[in-house]
């Protein structure tokens, strides 16, 4: 069933230029304003399909804004794969030429973006004073934490998905920086994820628990990375589906008007 809301594109600041925003909220909704949300996508970025999960978030009573992260190098459109990604061999194809691009989103340079997505989230027309949700996949789990410890008084609840290389020897690793987080961290890991092994995912858990942020850390089975994402060949209905059921139960705790 398509979700009944209203969604539209549009051109906001970042740190080092213009880039699209999807946003989107319920169709009905009055004019109360609503808690807002900020959606961190994969390194495959803002699509149909994040553009669908958004729409779905929305339905539930925010305001979803989709940045697109990588407006160094063009458009959303000009970044997507070229071919359909569930075609033999187009993903590989499209990691191999995106990923270099990526790494130069380094932490310091992702946050400077962030607190500017995070900034036009809050500017748009509806959005509430309150706190704001964030939810992050893959590479988008990294930047979520890092927009958290950026902004703890705002950012009340962190999602994230299928995430990797949450611990690194790299002092720029996303467990080492867990201490000044507030929010709520919900992550959802996939039992099958080469990029996140089992002892990561104990270190990842240590820090949490160490840094004092409330969490709830749990491993999905039979699931891979990139579980979430219906036009991958990952993709996974059941966790999905379960991504969204534990989401929805975090926002509804933890945002209010």
């Amino acid at each position: 069933m398509t979700p009944d809301v209203h969604g539209e594109t549009i051109t906001v600041p970042a740190a080092y230029g213009d880039t699209e925003m999807y946003v989107t909220r319920p169709a009905a909704a009055d004019e109360s304003p609503l808690p807002g949300v900020l959606f961190i996508t994969d390194v495959i970025g803002l699509r149909p399909r994040t553009r669908a999960m958004a729409d779905r978030i929305a339905s539930w009573g925010y305001v979803v804004a989709v940045p697109h992260l990588f407006y160094r190098y063009g458009t959303a459109d000009e970044w997507a794969p070229a071919d359909d990604p569930l075609l033999p061999g187009a993903l590989g194809a499209f990691f191999r030429a995106a990923m270099p691009r990526a790494s130069t989103l380094t932490f310091d340079v992702a946050r400077a973006d962030l607190v500017s997505y995070l900034d036009a989230l809050r500017s748009v027309p509806g959005v509430s004073s309150g706190p704001i949700g964030v939810t992050g996949y893959c590479m988008g789990g990294r930047l979520a934490l890092n927009l958290a410890a950026a902004r703890p008084a705002e950012v009340a609840a962190v999602g994230i998905f299928h995430t990797g290389k949450l611990v690194t020897e790299d002092s720029d690793s996303p467990h080492l920086h867990l201490v000044d987080i507030d929010a709520f961290v919900l992550a959802i890991h996939a039992d099958k994820d080469r990029s996140l092994p089992r002892t990561a995912i104990a270190r990842f858990e240590h820090a949490l628990i160490s840094s004092g942020v409330t969490h709830s850390a749990t491993v999905y089975p039979g699931a891979e990375h990139g579980y979430t994402m219906s036009d991958i060949p990952a993709y996974h209905h059941e966790a999905c589906e379960h991504h969204f059921t534990e989401l929805e139960a975090l926002f509804r705790r933890t945002l209010t008007t």
